[in-house]
């Protein structure tokens, strides 16, 4: 087997492989955030500040349509480095052309949801009259490139299940530049405000894919995609919707309570939803720097399991807490220190960058639970019990933010921006323990 691009996480330093996988993992989530982040502040400088709110007010819907089928992006990655850890080729061949094809298929079904509902679901979640034409033309173009969207997300996570984290790397960085060019063309050439972020998004997202598919053909391991071969198998099909259907209905439930926290943003008008959009903005770059060790727990957990090296696993999920927590503490400081410098990337606007200010105050020093919910989430669904993070999931996020919205948000002395942001680091702190109690639980039988 080839092994120029492959990373055996069965052997060796467990700090130096998470190293080695996490830090190009980091490098991508931030430079697509880079340039997703450009996407936005060229909508806010340059189309005005209804625009942005137009395109923050789409961000919780695209996120509820598209997790789902996301979900099974993580049980590619699970399967696959499973049997990339068993050394098992002819189950890998299985996987790589069963997700290929789910990936395709589920993004046709998105892409009809998404060009019929959008309108209807944008008034559903009470987006002011002022920027809904904006927000649904925007949602209609995105979701015509949400097939291109799957198939990268596929066939990047069946490049990482065997370690290769450095060339989805490259094809986003050449891509994001290929956004943020197409960005600067449409929107200020071409005056083209929300449609031309949305088009260029589409296209940029279509070169992702064509590019990371061609990386597949041109794979000479277990890992080559052949299209004489594609289709779905059965077997594999079934592992893959195991693992990643409880992993996408957990993503549902996070944008189902999104959804509902950005229907009650929408009632406090234009500035507010603009600075809101331009925080969760700068919130996703915590995210997705922490993503980077938890993504590496997933994978280790799931070689690991395949081969039978159990111990290491025990091993890995503390060390892969403590470099998220640090992690995240310390980004999460940092960002909310320069907070105002930050927000004046996106607008100029006073009351915006107060309204951002307001949300970065409650969510950003306490995020690093974030992480470490997402962390001990992945090591659970990694040894194999992927329907426990759900659980825990709904309990600490779906339904304590559905209550709180419904109930206490709903009292006339609570009824405030700060009591709607509030709920995100009590639920991170509800969810991390019940994922705890559940992985000391399972921690014991691993043999």
């Amino acid at each position: 087997m080839n092994r120029k691009n492959q990373l055996d996480m069965t052997h060796g330093s467990i700090f130096g492989n998470l190293l080695k996988f996490s830090i190009p993992v980091i490098c991508s989530n931030f430079l697509q955030l880079v340039f997703n982040a450009a996407d936005v502040a060229v909508v806010g400088q340059f189309a005005g500040d209804a625009s942005l709110a137009a395109v923050g007010s789409c961000t919780s819907l695209i996120n509820l349509l598209i997790n789902l089928f996301m979900g099974l992006a993580i049980g590619t990655n699970v399967i696959a480095a499973r049997h990339f850890g068993a050394k098992d080729s002819d189950k890998i061949q299985k996987t790589v052309h069963t997700s290929i094809a789910i990936s395709i298929i589920c993004g046709g079904c998105i892409t009809l949801l998404g060009l019929f509902l959008s309108k209807f679901i944008l008034i559903r979640m009470h987006t002011v009259e002022e920027v809904l034409p904006l927000s649904a033309r925007y949602l209609r173009i995105y979701f015509s490139g949400i097939t291109a969207t799957m198939l990268y997300n596929f066939g990047s996570a069946l490049l990482r299940a065997k370690g290769d984290t450095q060339r989805p790397l490259y094809i986003l960085f050449s891509a994001g530049l290929f956004n943020l060019l197409l960005n600067l063309l449409f929107v200020i050439g071409f005056k083209m405000n929300v449609a031309g972020v949305a088009w260029a998004t589409v296209i940029s997202q279509t070169y992702s894919a064509v590019f990371v598919l061609i990386l597949l053909i041109r794979e000479t391991d277990d890992f080559h995609f052949d299209f004489r071969k594609f289709a779905i198998d059965r077997e594999s099909f079934i592992e893959i919707i195991k693992v990643g259907l409880p992993a996408g209905l957990q993503s549902v439930m996070f944008s189902i309570s999104n959804v509902q926290i950005q229907s009650s943003i929408n009632q406090f008008g234009t500035a507010l939803i603009a600075g809101n959009s331009a925080a969760v903005s700068l919130e996703d770059f915590l995210y997705q720097i922490m993503n980077g060790f938890t993504a590496g727990t997933l994978t280790f957990c799931s070689q690991n399991i395949g081969a039978g090296n159990t111990k290491r696993i025990k091993k890995e999920v503390v060390i892969c807490v403590l470099c998220t927590a640090v992690t995240g503490l310390i980004a999460g400081s940092l960002f909310y220190i320069f907070g105002r410098q930050l927000l004046s990337i996106y607008t100029k606007n006073p009351d915006v960058i107060e309204a951002g200010l307001s949300r970065m105050a409650v969510t950003f020093l306490p995020i690093f639970i974030c992480g470490i919910m997402h962390c001990l989430g992945n090591s659970i669904r990694g040894i194999g019990h992927s329907v426990m993070p759900v659980i825990s999931i709904m309990l600490g996020c779906c339904v304590f933010r559905v209550f709180w919205i419904g109930v206490i948000f709903q009292m006339p002395q609570f009824h405030s921006p700060f009591t709607i942001f509030v709920s995100y680091p009590l639920s991170w702190i509800i969810t991390s323990l019940v994922n705890l109690i559940f992985y000391l639980y399972y921690k014991k039988d691993l043999k």
